[in-house]
């Protein structure tokens, strides 16, 4: 039952995308294996695409570590919430693909093509991925934010011609303390 769940959200992610590309532009391409079917691929490409994606995913760890490090330096904790956040979600992908590598190299040695192909395509999507959240760590960095170590003033002008007051202040009522008249005389 699970499984089926997960396939309906898979597929349910992975329909709009489709019909998203196919009327749009076809994306540039990063890389060769970018768009390859696994298939295709022979297993010594694979094998040196994956060490080509795992160091291009290093180095994208080391620029969003480099950006982590400027938000900080500068104490803007937006910034630095917004590069934390792609930076912990780099650090996942490489986990990932890192396991991913290994397990190719297994299945290249006991020449198994399906699980290969599963981890290629695994690692081919966790570059592309990865160089998607360098970029929007990048926006991160551009991006305006709160500043909390700028003092800021207000001057209000007050026209000449408003009625006379404080509308937001109303004066206090006088103070009057009436006696009731006595309910029954008194003899």
């Amino acid at each position: 039952m699970r499984t089926l769940g997960m396939l309906a959200v898979v597929g349910g992610m992975l329909l709009p995308a489709m019909a998203l590309a196919q009327t749009s532009a076809p994306p540039a391409r990063t890389s060769p294996a970018a768009l390859d079917k696994a298939g295709e691929v022979p297993d010594s490409q694979k094998l040196e695409r994956s060490t080509q994606a795992l160091g291009g995913m290093r180095e994208a760890l080391r620029q969003v570590l480099e950006k982590v490090e400027e938000a900080r330096r500068t104490k803007d904790v937006v910034k630095l919430n917004c590069a934390n956040e792609k930076l912990t979600q780099i650090k996942g992908l490489l986990r990932i693909s890192e396991q991913a590598d290994v397990a190719l190299q297994e299945a290249v040695s006991k020449s198994e093509a399906a699980p290969g192909e599963h981890e290629f395509t695994k690692v081919m999507i966790a570059q592309q991925k990865v160089g998607q959240l360098r970029s929007e760590a990048e926006e991160c960095i551009g991006q305006l934010a709160f500043r909390t170590d700028e003092n800021l003033f207000v001057e209000v002008e007050e026209p000449d011609n408003l009625p006379g007051g404080d509308p937001t202040r109303p004066s206090a009522p006088p103070d009057l303390i009436v006696r009731p008249p006595p309910a029954s005389p008194t003899d």
